[in-house]
């Protein structure tokens, strides 16, 4: 009981330091900006550069998967001892394949933001049609949205009530989605802050556009289907059929294995196999 209390003090206690350390950091920002304006307006001065790259809000993970297959192969070797040849061809495989499943994460994560960009607009417009202005309708969009749109337009709304540039919070959005329905978008709005007038039909246009794109990139995925469907069955049937000759004669396997051009042919082979997954992978990625 002591060391749970203990335990629930030291929880609460981080959280109230790092609220108060994010209040204090976002007043330190706030208070930085406006001295740059206030210099930038008496000595006409270039404006200071971010205080740090904006971090992307989903990106691939190049290191991860190789990490993660010298792990498995290690954890395998310590359980049932196989050649070098064997372990090397297995992690380049293991590795390959966690890096296409990293890159279906990250496709996965942009066709939902592109998806909530799309609903986003759809009530932007809603509300510009009711009388609305640009940033009432930008909040309404924010406070409608979930995850992980909500973040980033979170991002550009804070940034303009805190005094900043539309123009740069817009352009912020783009770099931290760097996606084309989101340049778009950013483009369109830095536009009109430039130089005003009508906004709906201009949105209304992005948003048949954004969903030309949904539509066109769900199509090929339909169409992509059957050969990740093709890769698989031939990875699984050759599995199979080194099974099936393990069990029909393992002498003869045996003996293969433990020569040295066994092991190296089965150890191309499997290379092999992961080359092929990368080359399939590059070939239906289609750029629209």
């Amino acid at each position: 009981m002591a060391a749970a209390i203990g335990l629930l003090i030291v929880i609460c206690g981080g959280g109230v330091v790092a609220h108060l350390y994010w209040n204090l950091r976002a007043q330190r920002i706030s208070n930085l900006r406006l001295a740059a304006g206030f210099q930038e307006e008496r000595l006409g001065a270039a404006p200071p550069p971010e205080l740090k790259k904006p971090r992307r809000f989903a990106r691939r993970h190049y290191i991860l998967p190789w990490l993660g297959a010298i792990a498995l192969v290690l954890i395998g070797r310590e359980v049932y001892p196989i050649p070098w040849s064997f372990s090397a061809a297995f992690g380049l495989l293991i590795g390959l394949l966690l890096g296409q499943f990293d890159a279906m994460l990250l496709a996965r994560a942009r066709s939902r933001i592109e998806n909530q960009l799309a609903d986003a607009i759809d009530l932007m417009i809603g509300s510009l049609k009711v009388g609305a202005g640009l940033q009432a309708s930008l909040e309404n969009a924010m406070q409608e949205s979930r995850a992980p749109l909500r973040s980033q337009l979170e991002e550009v709304v804070g940034r303009i009530r805190l005094g900043d540039d539309p123009r740069t919070a817009v352009a912020g959005l783009a770099e931290r989605v760097p996606l084309e329905a989101f340049q778009l978008f950013a483009t369109v709005l830095s536009v009109h802050w430039d130089v005003g007038g009508s906004l709906t039909e201009t949105l209304a246009t992005v948003g048949r556009v954004i969903r030309d794109r949904i539509e066109i990139s769900q199509r090929l995925q339909a169409l992509t289907t059957q050969a990740q469907a093709s890769i698989v069955a031939v990875l699984v049937v050759t599995y199979f059929i080194a099974a099936l000759m393990w069990r029909n004669n393992p002498s003869r396997m045996g003996q293969f294995l433990a020569s040295d051009t066994g092991q190296w042919m089965v150890a191309i082979s499997i290379i092999l196999e992961g080359v092929g997954i990368v080359w399939v992978s590059r070939l239906r990625n289609v750029r629209y």
